[in-house]
């Protein structure tokens, strides 16, 4: 498995501390060169072979951290091109012959240029260690911070999913005379679909399926604040349209840019049904989907208005809500599952859980959310 070129992830700065300070730590060669050969070597000699163990080393190192494991890719086109260079060197500038003697005149100017090479050793370590001590304690500032804000960011998710396991119930209330299944497969860590069965006064059963736009804890927030006022709505008004004109005006002003599509549905016994619908996915019943009017999702502007459909459920018949994420499943070859296929599988009998199973195989990409009401009385 290959990681990640850590020369993308660090600081521009530090890479060209580390690369400098590895610089002067090995220019100090082309300085022990020179002391090696007594002073003799020409100035340009002198500078080339200065330059020379620098640079290289700064393409071993860099492209040694680049390619990690395949490092041997770029060290032996570089070895040749080192050892070329240094072929170039030896011929382009010989080495001087060393004096059998020395005049008072040559041993002064050896004696400076021993210095010089000296200072320049002491110079170029102390800047190339300089270098590596600034680098050592970036990073390990740097690593820390990385390590808080993962830690942070972990107990954030850590709360979100907490949050969305009470608002999604992995336990439905029984319904007289009904069978309720649902499925819930988030895409990430933390989703933004959402489901609630509520149990109202008048002995009818409230069901809502919605989907917030946006994931992790702003989105399980919102969905907070949406099942709270569900269950504080469904209080005093028991219509589907006047529920979802209260959230969207507690929404209005709260979402940032973002929306929150959702269906409502008051389930009756006899198979009497009441829906409403702002801005999501038509339900199906058997398979057949059904037409509602046209409405703006929750949280857009508190003027929008939403109307109210009564259906009728025979014996065995199925109502299945789902949101989005099942039919905007895609294969490997970027191939939507898409609503005729949905519409299919449902015609065919399929559960929420099977329809589920079948978009999250094909591919996932979004949030998977299937509820089924079966009238069974």
């Amino acid at each position: 498995m290959e990681t990640e070129n850590p020369w993308r992830t660090a600081p521009r700065k530090t890479a060209v501390v580390f690369l400098a300070g590895v610089f002067f730590i090995f220019a100090s060669f082309g300085f022990v060169n020179d002391v090696i050969d007594m002073g003799v070597q020409s100035t340009s000699r002198f500078a080339f072979g200065v330059a020379l163990s620098g640079l290289f080393a700064v393409a071993y190192a860099g492209t040694g951290i680049a390619l990690r494991g395949r490092f041997w890719k770029a060290f032996i086109p570089l070895f040749a091109l080192h050892f070329l260079c240094m072929a170039w060197l030896g011929n382009a500038f010989p080495e001087a012959a060393h004096p059998a003697q020395l005049s008072a005149a040559a041993t002064a100017h050896l004696e400076k240029r021993l210095l010089f090479d000296g200072l320049a050793i002491i110079a170029s370590v102390s800047l190339g260690y300089a270098g590596l001590i600034y680098v050592s304690i970036a990073e390990g500032r740097r690593h820390i911070r990385a390590r808080v804000e993962k830690a942070a960011l972990e107990s954030e998710m850590s709360a979100a999913r907490e949050v969305q396991r009470v608002m999604v119930p992995e336990e439905l209330p029984q319904v007289a005379g009904y069978s309720i299944e649902s499925v819930y497969r988030p895409a990430a860590e933390v989703g933004g679909d959402f489901f609630q069965v509520i149990p109202l006064r008048s002995g009818r059963t409230l069901v809502v399926l919605g989907d917030v736009s946006g994931k992790g804890l702003r989105a399980a927030m919102i969905v907070s604040m949406i099942v709270g006022t569900l269950r504080a709505v469904s209080g005093y008004t028991e219509e589907p349209a006047e529920i979802l004109g209260e959230l969207n005006r507690r929404l209005c002003g709260s979402m940032h840019e973002g929306f929150v599509t959702c269906l409502a549905v008051r389930v009756e016994t006899g198979g009497r049904l009441t829906l409403a619908n702002a801005g999501h996915l038509p339900p199906y019943v058997n398979g057949t989907e059904i037409g509602l009017a046209g409405s703006l999702p929750l949280g857009v502007t508190e003027t929008a208005a939403y109307e109210q459909t009564s259906l009728e459920l025979s014996l065995r018949d199925v109502l299945m809500l789902v949101t989005d994420g099942i039919a905007e499943a895609q294969s490997g070859q970027h191939v939507l599952l898409g609503f005729a296929k949905v519409e299919q599988m449902l015609r065919a009998g399929s559960t929420a859980k099977s329809v589920a199973d079948t978009a999250q195989q094909y591919g996932q990409n979004d949030d998977i959310t299937a509820l089924s009401v079966t009238r069974l009385a």
